[in-house]
């Protein structure tokens, strides 16, 4: 038999009729032990969390007490909660705003340097960067500082004679700081379209300058086009990131969500309704109709992409 036989089991039946001539498996025990660390993290903290939860969606369970199961009473109250709506509206005014705004800076950035500029791994470091730390504590902290009411945008106010407001203690102003933070950590999107657009052939772009086009029409005619896949790619991971966004709200408002909830973020409330209130089964619902929510806006650009996502085929 051949090498390759020997690897697995297979029956050949001979072309005379004969007997079938069976090859042994080999022993799949090791692959299996090195398996289980993996198999034991899906079931345990994977898989099983997420049964557990849907499961406690249906009840009312403080931590300290059995599960009682309710039906559909945490949704039901959950629907009627005028704070729940208030931030969901905050949170996809969030992401409606701040995720476009950030793509449309990281693309800006990642053209100028696709051109080739001396130092660019240097840059493409620096301007990565945010995207390591915008998630971050110690960022957030820096945001209070930078906003609040002594911080570092009204000491630079201060410099024409106007006197700035608390910015995060700002009903009007708390969530535009939270979007500009957002905004700012723009460096994976950056260097994910830097690589798409390393993949667009210069001969396009020679074709069309020698056809007189000029660069804003090179844009929309072939860079724009063909970079269409990965903007998608972007926009549906970065709309998931931002409908998790947690941290900035937390410590920025202090835990609160901010003047008069102005940053409430839909993950904050959840996570105060979990472990603030003691409610498991209300956060479990909040949690799974998040996961709808995501789901149907991934759905809906995944429909809407047919539309203006351009593939070489």
């Amino acid at each position: 038999m051949s090498s390759l036989g020997e690897l697995r089991t297979i029956a050949l039946r001979r072309k005379d009729g004969g007997p079938r001539v069976k090859e042994k498996y080999p022993d799949n025990k090791v692959a299996l032990v090195f398996l289980l660390p993996w198999l034991i993290g899906l079931i345990g903290l994977t898989v099983g969390p997420i049964v557990a939860s849907l499961y406690l969606s249906f009840t009312e369970y403080n931590l300290l007490r059995p599960p009682e199961w309710t039906g559909i009473d945490n949704f039901t109250a959950m629907f009627s909660d005028a704070r729940f709506w208030n931030s969901f509206r905050v949170t996809v005014v969030y992401v409606i705003v701040s995720v476009p705004l950030q793509l449309a800076l990281a693309l800006g950035l990642a053209i100028l340097l696709d051109k080739g500029m001396r130092g660019l791994s240097f840059y493409r470091s620096i301007f990565y960067l945010p995207s390591l730390l915008g998630g971050s504590v110690a960022i957030a902290i820096l945001w209070r500082q930078v906003f609040g009411k002594e911080g570092l945008v009204n000491g630079f106010l201060s410099w024409f004679g106007i006197e700035g407001p608390g910015w995060i203690g700002h009903p009007d102003f708390a969530l535009g700081t939270l979007i500009i933070l957002h905004v700012w950590t723009f460096g994976s999107p950056m260097v994910i379209f830097l690589a798409g657009l390393r993949q667009i052939p210069d001969m396009y772009y020679e074709a069309a300058a020698m056809d007189g086009a000029g660069r804003v029409r090179q844009f929309f005619s072939i860079t724009f086009p063909l970079l269409t896949p990965v903007i998608f790619f972007n926009l549906v991971l970065q709309i998931i990131f931002a409908f998790q966004s947690f941290t900035q709200a937390y410590v920025v408002s202090g835990g609160t969500g901010g003047p008069g909830d102005a940053t409430m973020f839909y993950t904050l409330l959840l996570y105060k309704e979990a472990f603030t209130e003691l409610d498991m089964g209300y956060a479990s619902a909040m949690a799974w109709f998040l996961v709808l929510v995501i789901a149907a806006f991934t759905a809906f650009n995944f429909w809407l992409s047919k539309y203006w996502v351009f593939y070489d085929d």
